[in-house]
């Protein structure tokens, strides 16, 4: 992997240049050379402004072809300064404030690159969670009359896991669901946590059907009431999550937008105990260059509910 900048003096150093963040690019995506994207060949040409041209089929393409970076307008400069930037802010980073920093004239140019950069928060194909897995779900959302509880009115539902290590979080996984019924839990549990793990739940109805899905399970309160605290990780994440979601964000988050706020939480609390934010940086690069090209118009529309 290419090497990555360890303070900000190296970043600095290192992308001075607009050519300087195509090479990183590059060596990040095509460690062992350039190869064609239609045929895979690396009977490749280097030609002006990033473009390479293909010996074997004609075809060009640049480095950002693909990846997150497609069809900016931007240069590479300005995205790696976002990155950095957004790496390096502990709690979170607003849109007003990424827009400032960086200079950008419009606010909605920062809030579409600021969810861009949370969908690269998700590496393709992350494992699933393992061992011993706590599960609850979290309503959140502004505060509002109604119902409160499993069924409450005007907030939206996320499945919380959160692995056991001894008396510690592991990781953590989140997703939105439709609602707390088998139909939508099972599935979700199925995409977060590995076969085979320890669950832990309380005594909610729809968990009872894991056992039959090849997990162990076991509850630890018969009832769904709210009582002793017997899932402490999971409803410390909760907590956490919603902390966040006040402080850094003032709780102002959309229905279809949220998937991507979930995913920016959970890149940090797992990476919680890293002390390089240059690691964080190039982790960050190289899941922009895997997770494929998002339009604007795409994620100010969201993201449906599967």
């Amino acid at each position: 992997m290419a090497l990555y900048p360890t303070t900000v003096l190296d970043f600095e150093e290192q992308f001075a240049t607009e050519e300087a963040c195509h090479q990183y690019l590059v060596s990040v995506r095509w460690p062992d050379g350039v190869t064609c994207l239609r045929c895979g060949t690396e009977q490749i040409w280097s030609m002006q402004r990033g473009v390479y041209w293909c010996g074997q089929c004609a075809y060009q393409f640049s480095v950002t072809a693909g990846t997150l970076f497609q069809g900016s307008r931007k240069p590479l400069r300005l995205w790696f300064r976002a990155i950095w930037y957004v790496v390096n802010q502990n709690q979170g980073v607003s849109a007003l404030g990424l827009q400032r920093v960086l200079g950008l004239g419009s606010y909605r140019t920062a809030w579409t690159w600021l969810h861009k950069l949370r969908r690269g928060m998700v590496r393709p194909g992350r494992e699933r969670l393992a061992g011993t897995v706590e599960l609850d779900e979290a309503y959140v959302g502004g505060a509002k009359p109604g119902k409160r509880g499993r069924g409450a009115e005007g907030k939206m539902l996320v499945l919380v896991a959160a692995e056991a290590r001894a008396t510690q979080i592991g990781r953590i996984r989140l997703l939105r669901i439709a609602n707390a019924s088998a139909k939508s839990l099972v599935p979700a549990v199925q995409t977060l946590v590995e076969p085979g793990s320890r669950l832990r739940t309380d005594g909610w109805a729809s968990y009872r059907g894991l056992g039959a899905k090849g997990y162990g399970h076991d509850i630890v309160r018969p009832g769904a009431d709210v009582g002793d605290n017997l899932l402490p990780l999971v409803n410390r994440v909760v907590a956490l999550l919603k902390t966040w979601l006040q402080g850094t964000h003032q709780g102002a988050v959309q229905p279809a937008h949220l998937d991507y706020y979930l995913e920016e939480f959970t890149f940090r609390f797992n990476r919680r105990t890293s002390r390089s934010r240059g690691k964080l940086f190039a982790r960050l690069v190289e899941q922009a260059v895997a997770i494929g090209p998002t339009t604007g118009q795409e994620i100010r529309g969201g993201r449906p509910l599967s």
